[in-house]
């Protein structure tokens, strides 16, 4: 089991992974349709976007807390 004081960076790999995955898989098929290369050109777009969407989604997470803090009404 990873310890908790990971969590954030776990949340982020995991999210960007899937985000990405989607995001490229569906810009791959409005590209190439149902090609015979679409599944090794999405998974060479997801590879790519991913090494991207990683760190990213660990600098952009914080401010979008703290943006979101702001926007939202406290209990």
């Amino acid at each position: 089991m990873i310890p908790a004081r990971f969590a954030p960076i776990v949340f982020g790999f995991i999210l960007s992974g899937l985000m990405s995955l989607m995001v490229s898989g569906i810009a791959t098929f409005r590209a190439l349709s149902s090609d015979e290369a679409f599944l090794p050109s999405w998974m060479g777009s997801w590879l790519s976007a991913w090494l991207v969407a990683f760190p990213a989604v660990l600098v952009v997470a914080p401010l979008t807390r703290r943006l979101v803090a702001k926007l939202v009404k406290s209990d």
